[in-house]
């Protein structure tokens, strides 16, 4: 089984689906994960569509 991981810090849910706590975003055609504790602290740029990169 492979753990839903967030692609910024790395922290594993307990299962393979994501938390309905965490967020969902594509970037450059990937999709990825963002656990709830780096949507919290990239609240803004998120909303500001910014890319990962850029946080």
């Amino acid at each position: 089984m492979t753990r839903a991981t967030c692609s910024l810090c790395g922290q594993q849910a307990e299962t393979d689906v994501a938390p309905l706590t965490w967020l969902t975003s594509v970037e450059d055609g990937r999709s990825l994960l963002y656990c709830d504790r780096c949507t919290r602290e990239n609240v803004r740029s998120i909303e500001g569509k910014l890319d990962s990169v850029h946080w």
